[in-house]
């Protein structure tokens, strides 16, 4: 796992496989299935491993569910995008590995906790993981490809100065409200904007409290 992830950090998720890894093992791909079935089991455990790095709340509070519930998505959003594009293994992917259902296991005590229903909890656990996992991937969508001494982020701004300027040329006529909404599209970084849509998400799952989760 630990040379598995080392290829990840230094070159992405694509460039993980079996040949790869035995590789910089120094055998062949043959002795890896001893341990292994295939790649995408390789990267489940990956995945599974690099989830023992999120820091997770010792109990839930239930005055602080909300808050406690928001720093545990902001730290898995921190540790996957430190692991280049890892969240593409989550995507869509059951928890089964013990990191993973212990992350799941703490959300879950948070939600109930503050009194979250929970059939509501148990759909808002995977809500919130879809959400992370889509921000986390799309973090590293543009710096994915990036090699040498490029700043990535000094080459996203880049990208986004050139989309508002080209968002601002548009016809007013025909796009007054992008037009006229340029800077507020446009304004704030990835951790910004991720803050924002898990406060609408949170906000969202809080409502379910008040009317005994029959929305």
């Amino acid at each position: 796992m630990e040379t598995a992830i080392g290829v990840l950090d230094a070159e992405g998720l694509e460039a993980v496989t079996m040949r790869r890894v035995a590789q910089e093992l120094g055998t062949g791909p043959a002795s890896l299935y001893a341990h292994v079935a295939d790649k995408q089991e390789l990267r489940e455990l990956m995945l599974d491993r690099v989830a023992a790095e999120i820091r997770l709340p010792a109990k839930p509070d239930p005055a602080r569910w909300r808050e406690q519930l928001k720093e545990v998505a902001m730290e898995i959003r921190r540790v996957y995008t430190s692991h280049r594009d890892i969240a593409k293994v989550s995507m869509g992917l059951i928890p089964t590995g013990p990191n993973l259902l212990a992350i799941a296991e703490a959300q879950l005590g948070l939600m109930l906790a503050g009194g979250v229903p929970p059939k509501v909890a148990g759909l808002a656990v995977d809500t919130l993981g879809m959400y992370i996992d889509a921000d986390a991937i799309e973090d590293t969508f543009y710096t994915a490809t990036l090699t040498g001494d490029v700043d990535p982020w000094e080459h996203f701004q880049k990208y986004v100065d050139e989309i508002r300027e080209y968002l601002k040329a548009l016809p007013a006529d025909r796009y007054p409200h992008i037009v006229s909404l340029v800077d507020d599209l446009t304004d704030q970084g990835g951790a910004e904007r991720f803050e924002f849509g898990l406060d609408v998400l949170l906000r969202g799952i809080a409502s379910y409290i008040e009317d005994g989760g029959r929305k």
